[in-house]
């Protein structure tokens, strides 16, 4: 009787999160286009908006927060393509 190879498993993904915004003592985190809530102390120290953190450890990717800040900015730069920005003084 031939024993049979266990099936390899799939790599584990980690639970990744963009941290959104501050509200009070709450962070706001996107996981998988839904918002959900951290206390702001439970955030790794100098953590900011924009940036994206693995759940499993709190901890920022850094390699994963510069290529989210890569993709907003070319989304950006697409959708003002051909467009004459608003007159004023403000930058958004």
């Amino acid at each position: 009787m031939k024993k049979k190879k266990p099936k390899p498993q799939p790599p584990r993904t980690r639970t990744m999160a963009s941290l959104d915004r501050f509200e009070d003592g709450l962070a706001v985190l996107i996981v998988d286009g839904r918002e959900q809530t951290r206390r702001r102390e439970e955030l790794p120290p100098g953590a900011r908006e924009g940036d994206v953190l693995d759940l499993e450890t709190l901890t920022v990717d850094a390699e994963a927060t510069e290529r989210l800040r890569t993709e907003v900015r070319e989304a950006r730069e697409r959708a003002m393509k051909d467009k004459t920005p608003p007159p004023g003084d403000f930058d958004l």
